[in-house]
């Protein structure tokens, strides 16, 4: 997984984060709304664009580019989307401001001076992650972000930190996402590992992560529709769907073995299967 569709799943949840990068956010940040378009004539595609709340007309347009690698034509490319952007929708924006997004400074392109003008003005912002001061005196959505940015080794007690405060400092519907997004951006840290090692690693357990959660939720509806079932009932058909989403289809002799597992096995299962990659994966399991 990209750093840019880690961000893009950041500013979907919250985003007024944005504007907790910026001195002088808007005055009503929290009614902005993110999204993210394609200009043609050539096709330009801009990162993040934070669209103001439509009874405020004309209103600002934030831009938004994450940028994690080097690219001697970055400002090139994001004025050109931006100001074409702003050209075709001229009657709905009233100006225009862009935020860069960088892990540090290193990464910035080297040749800035013809874009000086635009660069040494209130419109563009240049943030650097790394300079934002210490992960755990920021704020919790602001903080995921720089943990992109941890070296490898501090990554997993910094994880385990912000999981920690998530649950006394946000909803459990806000927690349970924060969960989503730690796993996903340490998944992406330590490419070597699986999910599940990384949610060991984390001391997160599986039920803890929404796919879980969603597919659980399912069998109890279903379960107060149809009745009262066992326990083991229940689990069989979690980890039956599961399995499903996982390798796709069962074979019908392989399913027969499945439905036969004890409780016990069942969960075991129900934890080993995050790492199938096939139904290689789950007959070597079941042999």
């Amino acid at each position: 997984m990209r750093r840019d569709s880690i961000f893009y799943q950041l500013f979907q949840q919250f985003p007024s984060l944005l504007f907790e990068l910026l001195t002088n956010p808007p005055v009503n940040a929290d009614k902005y709304r993110f999204d993210s378009v394609a200009v043609k004539e050539p096709k330009f595609e801009i990162d993040g664009v934070f669209l103001p709340p439509d009874n405020e007309n004309p209103g600002v347009v934030y831009f938004c580019e994450v940028q994690f690698q080097k690219d001697e034509k970055l400002y090139e490319r994001v004025f050109a989307e931006s100001l074409l952007y702003f050209y075709r929708n001229r009657e709905r924006f009233r100006d225009w401001q862009a935020v860069i997004i960088y892990p540090s400074r290193s990464i910035e392109q080297s040749n800035i001076y013809p874009h000086r003008g635009l660069l040494n003005s209130h419109q563009v912002h240049r943030v650097y992650l790394e300079e934002l001061g210490n992960i755990r005196q920021l704020p919790l959505w602001v903080a995921l972000m720089v943990l992109t940015t941890v070296e490898p080794e501090q990554a997993p007690s910094e994880a385990r930190y912000l999981l920690e405060r998530s649950t006394y400092e946000q909803s459990e519907t806000a927690s349970r996402t924060i969960i989503e997004l730690v796993t996903t951006i340490m998944v992406y840290r330590f490419e070597k590992l699986s999910r599940r090692e990384v949610e060991t690693m984390l001391g997160i357990t599986l039920k803890e992560t929404q796919v879980y959660r969603e597919i659980k939720e399912e069998g109890r509806e279903e379960g107060r529709e149809e009745g009262r079932e066992e326990g083991i009932q229940r689990e069989r058909t979690l980890v039956l769907r599961l399995l499903t989403r996982k390798v796709g289809e069962l074979p019908e002799d392989v399913r027969h073995i499945v439905e036969t597992l004890s409780l016990e096995e069942l969960e075991n299962l129900g934890e080993a299967l995050f790492d199938f990659s096939s139904i290689a994966d789950l007959q070597r399991w079941l042999d």
